[in-house]
């Protein structure tokens, strides 16, 4: 068998999941990149660190087989640029890249949890991809939100400035919050209900505020919730009519729409009717 024969073959083999050696050859991938995963987490167990040495051994020895696999797909597919430059190509690179800045950096080599962009193959194998196309609701729902939620981010980050500000007044330094960005870091983890604790408000007044930042905080979360659940609803509903607003060039529409849902302008220019003329025997009688 030629040349040609094999590098074919092999072509098959590694870029498709439809034959059973190609099968195999995705599920051998999926599992050494789940081992390679496990060896760098548990290398960053300190009690792990008598086998610091196997584990190293170990993150090369997968390191050198990632790199050989890259190489073999760039040798054995027909356009070698179009692989490279992929989605699939670029994080098969990143897999290996880590545990070359290693050598230079090597806290760089925990870096290398990236592989696991690599389960991503898992969809192929399983024949999930039909799923995968349901994502492109999210993104309609995304853009079709874009707006509202930049609006509602610049209100939330004036409302934090603001209320990081008063909070500086009403308690300051000598209570924890040395600073306006110390008291919008505050009230930036007040407002999002995390409340680590770390900085409190020790006044009856700058408790007030704090209670008063905390029922915002409720509100604020509800707010791009709905937000995107709206228009993700709105995504989803079929027999949408496809007609891009002027205005706010929203693709989406109800069926019968003849104004924008979200900003209320009309979908359609408003065409002047010709009025047909009269005949003479009209005007005659």
């Amino acid at each position: 068998m030629d040349k040609n024969s094999w590098r074919e073959r092999l072509y098959i083999i590694v870029f498709f999941s439809d034959t059973p050696a190609g099968r195999q050859f995705d599920i051998a991938l999926l599992l050494t990149i789940l081992a390679s995963l496990v060896v760098v987490m548990l290398d960053s167990v300190q009690s792990y660190d008598h086998y610091g040495e196997l584990f190293y051994a170990l993150e090369w020895g997968f390191t050198m087989l990632f790199a050989a696999e890259y190489l073999l797909r760039i040798a054995i597919h027909p356009r070698p640029s179009r692989y490279i430059f992929s989605f699939y190509g670029a994080v098969d690179l990143l897999a290996v890249l880590p545990a070359v800045l290693a050598l230079l950096f090597p806290e760089a080599q925990y870096l290398l949890i990236i592989r696991v962009m690599r389960m991503l193959r898992v969809f192929r194998v399983l024949k999930l991809l039909p799923y995968l196309s349901q994502a492109n609701f999210l993104l309609v729902a995304l853009r079709g939100s874009r707006q509202k939620i930049i609006v509602f981010l610049f209100s939330v980050t004036t409302l934090v400035i603001v209320f990081g500000t008063l909070m500086y007044v009403i308690e300051g330094p000598e209570h924890g919050f040395t600073s306006i960005p110390a008291s919008i870091y505050w009230a930036v983890v007040t407002m999002t209900t995390v409340g680590y604790g770390d900085i409190t408000p020790k006044t009856p007044l700058g408790q007030a505020m704090a209670t008063l930042v905390m029922i915002t905080g409720y509100s604020v979360i509800a707010v791009p919730t709905g937000i995107f659940t709206a228009e993700l609803a709105s995504a989803m509903q079929p027999e949408r009519l496809h007609q891009t607003c002027p205005t706010c060039e929203k693709g989406v529409h109800e069926p019968d729409a003849a104004y924008c849902s979200r900003c209320g302008n009309a979908l359609f220019p408003r065409r002047l009717e010709s009025v047909p003329e009269a005949s003479e025997e009209e005007l005659h009688g």
